[in-house]
């Protein structure tokens, strides 16, 4: 295949992933804000609210709902400005970053693997996967989508066989970009350093020099980051107390379970509370599980040190929610938006070998028989996954929507308690939300932190319904991350 007929097959190919994004997500323009960082981004964040000069210096400098994300906050800012508090123009730009990355999905796999169906393949999984959701149509996301539009831009100019000064210099403009966007890009340049290293086949020592600098922005900004993290308020705690190796045993059912809801993404919800106890028989199966991966990755070492690449980036990826920084979130669909990246390209790598057509002229049966396959299986997965994700897709059309079906799942989870309480009270029904609070003080059993949180709301709302002024809504504190 000439490179002029292989451009025009990437160029057709992106356009297809448009079409197919747009189709799936572009419905969620019609949902609202919702009442999980919405709020603060947007609705009581002043920052946004016009192009002052104090307003632009607090963008640069200051923290935001425990992130320094001066990158975000300023597109927040433009959209303000273009459509004010309308939540669709919002959501529109959340679908058009969402389909630009699964574009720069597209280009960089079919680089590194060489392969135009494992790159096509793991783009449209990326694309309509339903744990993208989560990402895509929560505005408050925007700096993961963000974050992962300038890591992966980051990554194609620096992922080559021979990078220039050049790339050098873009990589750095895109690393930084990455950084102000959200902070978990300072997993990228040790990434980038593996990659010199396995694939490009340098020392420690000669490819170290050229991650100095990436690696002291990144330090920078991870030392900003944790500065920020100062509340334990909303998400789960009970694995705030846990142990370096408690966290680990539950790091490694979680993986496991991250595996689980991308091969069958079923059940997904806005928050999981994972069991931190009692799972000793869980922890040593998964154990033996991960053990026996990582001897398989071992022994193909070197004739594979893209799977290599791949399975420590995974790892990478996830490492800054896997709680050895304390945060109050065990499992987020989002955490996956990135990494899911790794495990669609090694299944999509596996299709392509199992089902390689010889490469003879005179096409024999079996090769035909392989190439239909090959030709169906990959659509097939794609199509049911367009369809999961467009069945759970209005979940997240409002506050209401979303945290109904969050208690479906987790009834006696007190943060969703209170944040469905909250939704009721923000539509001016004050007298069922101290009812629903008060009820989930006595059902579900709240930690101190939450009892005394939900305890004040009750006695403000009290107060509010009994002096009966117009209610003041304030913005709901959260710790997503």
């Amino acid at each position: 295949m000439t490179d002029l007929v292989r451009r025009h097959s990437a160029w057709c190919q992106s356009a297809v992933l448009m079409v197919v994004g747009l189709v799936v997500f572009w419905p969620s323009v019609n949902f609202d804000f919702v009442n999980w960082d919405d709020p603060a981004y947007i609705e009581y964040n002043d920052l946004i609210k016009s192009w002052s000069f104090s307003n632009l210096k607090g963008i640069a400098t200051e923290v935001v709902t425990r992130n320094y994300a001066p990158v975000t906050i300023f597109t927040f800012l433009l959209e303000h400005t273009f459509w004010g508090m309308k939540p669709a123009g919002y959501h529109a730009t959340n679908v058009l970053l969402h389909i630009a990355n699964s574009i720069l999905v597209f280009i960089l796999v079919r680089r590194l693997s060489g392969r135009d169906f494992i790159g096509l393949f793991t783009a449209a999984l990326f694309l309509v996967h339903p744990v993208q959701i989560e990402s895509v149509v929560w505005i408050s996301s925007r700096k993961g989508l963000l974050c992962s539009l300038f890591m992966l831009s980051a990554l194609i100019v620096r992922m080559k066989p021979t990078p220039e000064p050049r790339d050098d210099a873009r990589y750095f403009i895109f690393l930084a970009l990455a950084l102000f966007s959200k902070a978990h890009a300072i997993v990228l340049p040790p990434i980038v350093l593996l990659y010199d290293m396995l694939i490009r086949r340098q020392s420690f020592s000669q490819a170290m020099p050229r991650h100095v600098i990436p690696a002291f922005m990144s330090l920078l900004l991870l030392l900003m980051t944790m500065g920020a993290q100062n509340t334990v308020l909303g998400g789960v705690r009970g694995h705030m107390s846990l142990g370096l190796l408690q966290i680990i045993a539950v790091d490694v059912t979680i993986l496991w379970q991250y595996i689980g809801m991308l091969l069958y993404p079923t059940d997904l919800c806005v928050m999981y509370d994972p069991p931190t106890s009692g799972i000793w028989v869980q922890v040593v199966v998964g154990s033996i599980g991960w053990a026996a991966v990582a001897m398989g990755l071992w022994k193909i070492r070197k004739s594979h040190p893209l799977w290599i690449l791949g399975a420590v980036s995974f790892l990478l990826l996830l490492f800054p929610m896997l709680n050895f920084f304390r945060i109050t979130t065990l499992m987020n669909d989002r955490y996956l938006y990135l990494p899911c990246i790794i495990t669609f390209a090694m299944a999509g790598a596996a299709i392509d070998r199992a089902l390689a057509v010889t490469e003879e002229r005179a096409i024999s049966i079996l090769s035909f028989f392989r190439l239909l396959a090959k030709g169906l299986i990959g659509p097939a997965i794609v199509a049911l996954c367009c369809f999961l994700t467009m069945e759970h897709l209005p979940v997240w059309k409002n506050p209401q929507t979303l945290w109904t079906h969050a208690l479906s799942q987790y009834p006696d989870m007190p943060i969703l308690r209170i944040q469905n309480a909250l939704t009721v009270y923000d539509n001016g029904r004050i007298e069922e939300a101290i009812t629903l609070m008060s009820r989930a003080l006595e059902e579900c059993k709240p930690d101190e932190l939450d009892r005394e949180r939900m305890t004040e709301m009750v006695t403000q709302w009290k107060s509010q319904l009994e002096a009966a002024p117009s209610i003041a809504k304030r913005p709901v504190e959260t710790n997503s991350h």
